[in-house]
């Protein structure tokens, strides 16, 4: 049984979102859910679209404030729901907008924030594959400790997807591949011993007499009609 512990802050990618903690417990950071994006800064690239103007300005009108707005969410959390909810506006009001001609910039910001956001889910998948996860020990409906488990398809999971040379080479068999070569060695064999085979080759003369016979019936129909 271990003792409790906190668990050291995640190191970050500079490329990447920040993310912060939400637990009130450290030792809680490698759940799932643990981890929120912090919202993109005003002067922050994903920011910089060109948004859709309202040709008339209405009290429920979207408008580029607002959609800015609304980006900056959906980057921080990936909802659309709750980003749409955040700036006071339906989810269908949004995807009407859009859909609009001119909003081409909105739907490349809408989806290069969903793309953002999707980090937090590999960030936190990382960690656990990485730290394990920490449960609690219940004795007699008290917690006594901690123990940490790791989720063993997990990290086999990104060592496939990261290193698949070495854990996943099924991945890499292409032309050239010797497991390629000699696989499409054996299929050319094959369509070749069926080719030559002499019940086939049979098959297909009979076919052929077949439709010729056919055609000079219709040949002999077409003669006798003219006479």
């Amino acid at each position: 049984m271990t003792k409790p512990r906190s668990t050291p802050p995640l190191s970050r990618d500079p490329s990447r979102p920040i993310i912060r903690n939400k637990r009130a417990i450290a030792r809680q950071a490698c759940s799932q859910v643990a981890f929120v994006r912090e919202k993109p800064g005003p002067g922050d690239p994903l920011l910089d679209f060109e948004p859709v103007v309202p040709r008339t300005l209405r009290k429920n009108s979207i408008t580029p404030e607002l959609q800015r707005e609304f980006i900056a969410h959906l980057a921080a959390t990936g909802i659309v729901r709750d980003a749409a909810r955040h700036i006071g506006r339906s989810n269908e009001a949004l995807y009407r907008l859009r859909q609009k001609p001119g909003a081409e910039g909105f739907r490349a910001a809408w989806e290069r924030a969903l793309d953002w956001a999707m980090t937090r889910l590999e960030d936190s998948a990382f960690a656990r594959a990485l730290r394990g996860e920490e449960r609690p020990i219940i004795h007699r409906g008290e917690i006594v400790g901690y123990e940490r488990r790791w989720n063993d398809a997990l990290v086999m999971f990104f060592l496939r997807a990261r290193l698949a040379d070495r854990y996943a080479p099924a991945a890499h068999i292409t032309p050239g591949h010797p497991v390629y070569e000699r696989i499409r060695r054996e299929v050319e064999e094959e369509a070749r011993a069926r080719a030559n085979d002499p019940a086939n080759v049979a098959r297909v003369r009979e076919a052929i007499d077949a439709k010729v016979r056919a055609w000079r019936k219709e040949l002999e129909a077409g003669e006798d009609s003219a006479d």
